[in-house]
């Protein structure tokens, strides 16, 4: 008993300067970008040295890891929530851009410019399939219109976009389009490049989505 209470304090401290070590790595992500991210700039910011540092991340490519899979994870339980009490599109699109929004460079880190040379492991893999898996449930509801075409016939031996939750060719190609189109405009607009052209992303990205539920 006396070695599990000497150690949950230990593990408590460590929980908490990771969490720290991250904070400090988002703050550098949004003034230089995920590929200039530095342990030895954070332990600097952190009056740590570079060695004690990396007890708690072991190196970049695992601190990035780590933000990458809490920006899936977050955007994951954020789809949960929206998809209930069914999984709707445009309740899907409407979470999504409110999320991105609500932390863009979170948004940017996954879904922006690949950081050169990083690989993510397997288990990212897998929280983005359950990402997919919701949409692919909610376009899977909508009704089918509109003439096959040659990409639906490709579409037909890839159909497992999500791991193991194969859909009907038209829901995926709906969720292709949603998921292409939507996110094209929020790149777009979480970058600045509307900035000036005089009308509101909004609006552009909901006239997107209407154009996409009536296909």
């Amino acid at each position: 008993m006396a070695e599990t209470g000497t150690k949950a304090p230990r593990e408590r401290y460590r929980t908490q300067v990771r969490a720290e070590i991250k904070e400090h790595a988002w703050e550098q992500i949004a003034t230089a970008g995920a590929s200039a991210l530095s342990l030895n700039a954070i332990a600097k910011q952190m009056s740590m040295s570079g060695p004690a540092l990396y007890r708690y991340f072991a190196s970049r490519d695992e601190l990035i890891t780590e933000l990458i899979r809490d920006a899936y994870r977050s955007l994951a339980d954020t789809f949960r929530a929206a998809s209930k009490p069914g999984p709707e599109v445009a309740a899907l699109a409407h979470a999504l851009r409110n999320w991105a929004l609500d932390d863009p460079q979170r948004y940017l880190l996954i879904y922006g410019t690949p950081v050169p040379g990083y690989h993510a492991p397997d288990d990212i893999t897998a929280i983005s399939s359950e990402i997919m898996a919701t949409l692919l449930d909610a376009c899977a509801a909508l009704p089918v219109g509109g003439s096959a075409t040659p990409f639906d016939a490709h579409l037909e031996g890839h159909r497992q976009w999500a791991d193991d939750h194969p859909a009907p060719t038209a829901a995926l190609r709906r969720a292709l389009a949603f998921w292409t189109r939507l996110h094209g405009v929020l790149s777009l607009e979480l970058a600045g490049h509307f900035s000036g052209m005089g009308f509101d992303p909004a609006l552009l990205f909901t006239a997107e989505l209407d154009d996409l539920l009536v296909r």
